[in-house]
């Protein structure tokens, strides 16, 4: 998947893991401070590659796309992988709990093309029949609140969206950030690629990471990266296929147009949420 590749990131922040998603730009500085041995081993033992890390404000960031806080990488990792395939569907530990359930969400100051790409995404989650579903609302809080931040070009690229994973208490993630510059979807956003980047960042709210987490050339090239069970071990999904699974909602990269749920990805889902 190269093309304009989109880098969804998995980023780790205030005591929650954030991510958020982006694509190549040829602006932004590529300094690479050097990192010491101490924060590398905590980095390791979260299951991510100590490769090409970068300092950044209040943490790292490790493979290239994933933030990491100063704060909770001394934190003991318990996170738990569901497998598919060689692509691989992963779930944080912490799942939405007390289901079956409705999940609010609100777009805040944002234009038409965000607030139709999220009743594209909802309709994409509701129409799978889990236990859990979303709607939009216009007022009142909402479990899950869609707002815009403006930031250019950075290190050679431009965030398109944020988002993070449920709480220890089994709630969504509540907040889910996309970037209103120019450079991110342009003056005009296709509203079924604007849907495709919350679709999948509402997939992390609710405790999906990365399909190509193991091996992230998969969908961005480059080098690969396999940092093995990287201490968070494994769990198969019977009955899903051995062959490489090139369309995931989840994958790291894509050609940043529209992308919705494979088969494989359906059967993570129902696993999780049927």
């Amino acid at each position: 998947m190269k093309n304009q590749a989109i880098f969804f990131l998995i980023c780790l922040l205030a005591g929650s893991l954030i991510t958020s998603c982006r694509k190549d730009n040829n602006q932004g500085s590529t300094d690479k401070p050097n990192i010491s041995n101490d924060v590398l081993a905590q980095i390791k033992a979260k299951g991510f590659s100590t490769s090409n890390v970068h300092a950044v404000k209040d943490g790292y960031l490790v493979e290239g796309d994933i933030f990491l806080s100063s704060k909770d990488l001394s934190r003991k990792a318990q996170n738990t992988k569901v497998r598919v395939a060689k692509t691989e569907q992963y779930s944080t530990n912490n799942l939405v709990v007390a289901l079956p359930r409705v999940i609010t969400v609100k777009v805040v100051s944002l234009g038409s093309a965000f607030v139709q790409g999220t009743d594209l995404a909802i309709q994409r989650y509701n129409a799978l029949g889990l236990r859990i579903r979303f709607q939009r609302i216009t007022s009142g809080n909402a479990d899950i609140t869609i707002q815009g931040f403006y930031e250019g070009p950075s290190g050679g690229y431009i965030t398109l969206g944020s988002s993070g994973f449920p709480t220890d208490a089994g709630d969504p993630f509540n907040l889910i950030e996309m970037n209103t510059h120019p450079y991110a979807y342009g003056s005009n956003p296709n509203v079924q690629y604007v849907g495709s980047v919350i679709q999948h960042e509402i997939g992390h709210c609710i405790g999906m990471r990365h399909t190509d987490y193991m091996d992230r050339s998969y969908s961005c090239g480059g080098d690969p990266v396999d940092e093995g069970d990287g201490g968070v071990g494994a769990v198969y999904l019977p009955g899903t296929p051995s062959d490489p699974d090139p369309n995931s909602w989840m994958l790291a990269c894509s050609n940043g147009g529209n992308r919705t749920f494979n088969s494989n990805d359906i059967i993570a889902l129902n696993y999780l949420y049927r």
